[in-house]
């Protein structure tokens, strides 16, 4: 069991409806030595990647791609989910569904952040339906970047979100792989890596 499935494990909460509550660690309260390890975690699982910018959607996953940001020693680019009076210009622009939210967000980045000389890592907190993934994706791409990974911090692996974006052929890796979760004894069975 990696470091990250031990406080899922300690820490985390089975709510009924599929729903892992990592709030008082990971997305809401968090410990900032552990986004620093995930920050690493990324780093070795990327290091042969040439990797020039971070990119990842507010706002959950703004704290972890932080870390690895730093660990990588690039910028950090996050998609907003609203347009606000002090983003000018031209944006790249995706809709995106929230499996936690059951809402749909347009997410949007400046053109001047995300260019074709860029080298992407995506990385983002949850993964579900891989919605958020596919939104960042074609973000990425839109302003002819390549996207070089994506990392996770906890993908629900009996949904079909990293399925998919693994079967689109991109380099998918999750520290944590939560294969089952029962609400009722609170047990979490995760993946083998």
């Amino acid at each position: 069991m990696n470091f990250l499935e031990e406080r899922i494990v300690k820490d985390g909460v089975v709510k009924p409806g599929n729903v892992l509550k990592v709030d008082s660690f990971l997305n809401h309260q968090m410990d900032i030595s552990l986004m620093d390890q995930l920050g690493d975690e990324f780093k070795r699982r990327f290091a042969g990647k040439n990797i020039n910018k971070v990119l990842t959607i507010e706002a959950s996953g703004i704290a972890i791609a932080c870390s690895v940001a730093r660990a990588f020693g690039v910028p950090l680019v996050f998609a907003k989910k609203s347009k606000s009076v002090n983003i000018d210009g031209d944006m790249y622009v995706a809709e995106v569904e929230s499996f936690t939210h059951k809402n749909k967000n347009q997410v949007i980045v400046s053109k001047k952040y995300l260019s074709p000389d860029d080298h992407v890592l995506i990385i983002d907190d949850f993964l579900a339906n891989g919605c958020a993934l596919q939104g960042l994706i074609s973000i990425t791409e839109s302003a002819g970047a390549t996207v070089e990974g994506l990392g996770i911090a906890i993908e629900k692996g009996f949904q079909f979100g990293g399925r998919s974006i693994r079967n689109l052929g991109y380099h998918l890796e999750s520290v944590a792989i939560v294969d089952s979760m029962n609400a009722e004894t609170g047990e979490i069975v995760f993946r083998e890596q």
